[in-house]
């Protein structure tokens, strides 16, 4: 009894075992023809560089032999690509020792000679309040002067203020005896180019508009000496600038409005400063005027 016991015990696991094989090979085969068994993926960041490389899991070989060769990964239709955001260098070009011939062509006129020294300006009209000066040089640096050829093109605020305070102390109805007119010291000569040159009608007089005219001119400039010894790179930062002052943009075009584009941007030659310290006077006011907290 126990001995046919034992072999029928024999033959029964036998059975179970093999019945254990069948029912194991037919789940296996239950999957639709051509159906992957599911594989977790974890997606990468979507802040990732898209030149890094992402390690991809690595399967065992029995999965590899059960499933084949992966598919390859493809985007879904709906995903739209990452884009990685273009930034501009931290550092601006250093000026070209010979220039690019200017693209500008037509170009304002030469600043008059220095008045005497013992000559003092005169006053007409009504000055403008602070709160209006502050308002009129707000709206002229918000404005895009160059919306075609070069609309990233601003001029900075604190530049603005800064050259007004130089230049005027912020009084608009001062008349210099070298000719300078009001807030921005405007020549009347370079109010008249400008107005043509722009298709404006600018009033040298006004407030408002000879901030407009102040303003124009330093962005005319930015796009002169920019294209000749920057390589078209207009930022105006502060940041950018070395102890030399020849070094950036924005030293160059502080340093034309006060001595004329064609003091500081010659063909052939290499960019010069001929007026340090009005340079040094107006990029300390940048930071220090007392007209930043009006």
């Amino acid at each position: 009894m126990h001995r046919r016991t034992g072999r029928l015990g024999a033959t029964v696991l036998a059975g179970l075992l093999l019945a254990g094989t069948l029912v194991g090979c037919a789940e296996e085969g239950a999957r639709p023809q051509g159906e992957a068994a599911p594989v977790a993926v974890t997606d990468a960041p979507t802040d990732a560089p898209v030149d890094g490389t992402t390690a991809e899991p690595t399967a065992s070989a029995s999965a590899v032999a059960a499933l084949g060769a992966a598919p390859s990964r493809s985007a879904s239709p709906t995903a739209k690509p990452s884009k990685t955001p273009t930034r501009k260098p931290t550092t601006a070009p250093r000026p070209r020792a010979v220039p690019k011939p200017p693209a500008e062509t037509q170009v304002p006129p030469a600043p008059p000679k220095p008045a005497p020294t013992s000559c003092k300006p005169s006053y007409k009209g009504t000055q403008a309040s602070r709160a209006q000066v502050k308002s009129a040089l707000g709206d002229a640096a918000a404005r895009t002067y160059w919306p075609t050829s070069a609309p990233d093109i601003k001029i900075p605020l604190d530049l603005l203020k800064a050259t007004a305070w130089q230049e005027s102390g912020w009084q608009s109805n001062i008349y210099a005896c070298d000719g300078g007119v009001g807030l921005m010291q405007v020549m009347p000569g370079t109010a008249t180019w400008m107005n043509q040159r722009f298709d404006q009608n600018y009033d040298i007089d006004d407030y408002q508009d000879n901030a407009y005219l102040g303003a124009n001119y330093l962005a005319w400039l930015t796009k002169y000496i920019g294209d000749m010894y920057f390589e078209s790179d207009f930022r105006l930062d502060a940041d950018l600038c070395t102890a030399e002052l020849n070094s950036c943009l924005l030293n160059a075009v502080i340093s034309a409005y006060n001595y004329g584009h064609g003091a500081v941007a010659q063909e052939g030659k290499p960019l010069a400063i001929p007026n340090p310290s009005y340079v040094r006077n107006v990029r300390a006011l940048m930071t220090e005027c007392v007209c930043l907290a009006y």
